[in-house]
């Protein structure tokens, strides 16, 4: 496809990052980068297309863009954009599937390493001048040899199932659709019921969407089903968790540690028990923001909208609502 088009980018980029999008988008595009979301309504007003990492889509601002055709997510979840709304004012949406699996399981092992070494804590006291290598030894543990569960197994759990298998972990799952018996043997995994996954691992790590079925899909209930000393990697979406319990689970001792990349508000206040809790390693929702990657998804998101706009056919696996399919929620 070819000709003028202007594309809104909603969410706060680094000057490289900007120069990588400018560098990947054929000739008539013109991205409009937004400073701050208070220009988020005037950025769409004007745009063709939105590209959005984390920044919301509301109805309010779908009302405000008379000329958008088309809002494609630079990743996988859509929890952001109000898709019925879009539905409604006949804009398409799409994601880019399992566009940054592998590095969103690359970053949950790390959590489970740097939570389970207490990576932080030894940073900090060796920075101090302390040597606690004996200290280190008393507190630190080590991944091979745990039961890891993996709740969800789709695209990023099998890649960190994959991944576990050179640790020499023993690991289970919870997933409402089970893959072949041939898939489980490969990612070398045991289907659990999600209870039962709880009760028996060492390591929990989530990997759902958040949906009206998954919030809170670890409530105190089911958090205090853990295992005591067990720690928490959650690089889906806070609000999987009831991170209230959570915090309270930490804070009596009963988990040792939890690795979290994602919040329920984001950025968390100040005053979150998670922040200031021991034993937790927290990171600010980059599991899948590498620069190496942010190429691959920028020509995806090039692709889809050339193919969306050209009257072509968007990859299945991406489609989350277009004109003329079945109604998506």
């Amino acid at each position: 496809m070819s000709g003028q088009l202007t594309i809104a980018l909603l969410d706060r980029y680094e000057d490289e990052i900007r120069a990588a999008i400018r560098q990947v988008l054929p000739d008539g595009w013109t991205p409009v980068f937004a400073r701050s979301p208070d220009e988020h309504p005037e950025i769409l007003a004007g745009a063709d297309v939105a590209w959005v990492g984390a920044s919301p889509v509301t109805r309010r601002l779908l009302e405000a863009a008379p000329q958008l055709r088309l809002v494609q997510k630079l990743g996988a979840g859509v929890d952001n954009i109000d898709v019925a709304a879009a539905r409604d004012r006949r804009v398409a949406v799409a994601r880019l599937a399992a566009c940054n699996a592998a590095q969103v399981a690359e970053h949950a092992v790390l959590l489970m390493l740097a939570v389970l070494r207490r990576l932080p804590e030894f940073n900090r006291r060796t920075r101090e001048g302390q040597w606690a290598k004996e200290l280190a030894r008393a507190r630190r543990r080590q991944l091979p040899g745990r039961v890891v569960g993996i709740v969800g197994l789709g695209a990023i759990g099998r890649e960190v199932a994959a991944r576990l298998a050179g640790f020499g972990t023993t690991t289970s799952y919870h997933d409402p659709v089970r893959p072949e018996p041939e898939v489980e043997a490969q990612l070398r995994v045991t289907y659990r019921e999600l209870d039962d996954l709880l009760v028996t691992s060492d390591v929990v790590s989530l990997h759902v969407p958040l949906l009206p079925t998954t919030h809170h899909l670890l409530d105190a209930r089911r958090i205090a089903l853990m295992r005591r000393g067990a720690i928490l990697v959650n690089t889906a979406l806070g609000g999987v968790v009831d991170e209230h319990a959570l915090a309270a689970a930490l804070a009596s001792g009963r988990l040792a540690g939890a690795g979290i990349d994602t919040f329920a508000c984001e950025p968390p206040g100040r005053s979150s028990p998670l922040l200031r809790a021991d034993g937790v390693v927290v990171t600010p929702h980059m599991a899948g923001a590498t620069a190496d990657n942010f190429p691959v998804v920028l020509r995806r998101a090039v692709a889809n909208t050339e193919a969306f706009l050209g009257h072509g056919a968007l990859p299945d696996q991406d489609v989350v609502w277009c004109p003329g399919t079945v109604d998506a929620p």
